[in-house]
C-alpha cells in the first residue's frame, strides 16, 4: 500500500525550555504537515499520555503524525505510523505488527544500507544521513555531504529519501538539487530565535 509522505519531516526533540506538546503546537501553527515525535527520555506512561495530547493538535490541523521507535505503543496512541532508528531491526516483523495501513519509515547511514531498506519491501520510506554534523543524536558516522546524495542519482531507487542530519535552511536548495525526496530537520528549528518562522522558511524554500 503506498502511502502520502510528505517532503518535509518537522523533528521534536528533547528540549529543556520547550515540552514536546508545546514544539509540535508550534510547527503545526506554522504549517507543518508531518511531525516525527522523538522523545527518548521518558516511560511508556507518560509517552503515551504526551504522543495522544500531540495527536489532538495534529488532527487540528490535519497533519500527520509518526513517532520514533516506540511501534510497541501503537494500540495506544492515536498516530499514523512510526520510524525505526536501529537499522538492524526485523522491519518485516515490524510491519506485521503494525499493519499495512500505518506508515513505516526507517534510517539508512550508508548506500548499501539504503538499498538493503528499499529491497525489503515493507519500508515507506528512508530517513538517509547524517548529511551534517548534527547535536540531536550522538553518533560518529560519516558525514554524506552533498556528494552523498548524489551517488543516489545513480541508482535504481523507488523508496522516498529523506536526508537527515544537520540539514539547515541553506543547505535545502542544493539538496534539492541531488534528488533526493525530501529533508527532516530538528535543531535547525528548534535551537533557532523564531521555531515558527523557521519552519515557514523552510516550506518556502523547499518548495
Amino acid at each position: 500500500m503506498k502511502k502520502y509522505i510528505s517532503r518535509f519531516h518537522y523533528l521534536t526533540q528533547d528540549l529543556p525550555d520547550r515540552t514536546h506538546i508545546e514544539q509540535a503546537a508550534i510547527a503545526c501553527a506554522a504549517g507543518a504537515n508531518w511531525i516525527q515525535y522523538r522523545c527518548m527520555t521518558k516511560p511508556d506512561a507518560e509517552l503515551v499520555t504526551e504522543i495522544n495530547h500531540i495527536a489532538s493538535i495534529c488532527d487540528d490541523w490535519g497533519t500527520t503524525l509518526i513517532i520514533a521507535n516506540n511501534y510497541h505503543l501503537l494500540n495506544k496512541v492515536d498516530v499514523q505510523g512510526v520510524h525505526i532508528d536501529d537499522m538492524e531491526a526485523d522491519f518485516a516483523t515490524i510491519r506485521k505488527v503494525i499493519g499495512e495501513d500505518k506508515t513505516l519509515g526507517a534510517s539508512a547511514t550508508n548506500l548499501p544500507g539504503l538499498l538493503k531498506i528499499q529491497n525489503l519491501d515493507v519500508v515507506d520510506y528512508c530517513a538517509f544521513g547524517p548529511f551534517a554534523h548534527t547535536v540531536s543524536l550522538s553518533n560518529d558516522l560519516p558525514l554524506l555531504g552533498y556528494d552523498g546524495y548524489r551517488l543516489l542519482e545513480k541508482e535504481p531507487l523507488e523508496i522516498p529519501v529523506i536526508a537527515v542530519g544537520g540539514v539547515q535552511l541553506t543547505d535545502v536548495e542544493q539538496l534539492v538539487k541531488t534528488g533526493i525526496y525530501g529533508i527532516a530537520v530538528s535543531s535547525a528549528i528548534n535551537l533557532s530565535f523564531d521555531p515558527a518562522g523557521m519552519v515557514k522558511e523552510f516550506y518556502r524554500t523547499l518548495y
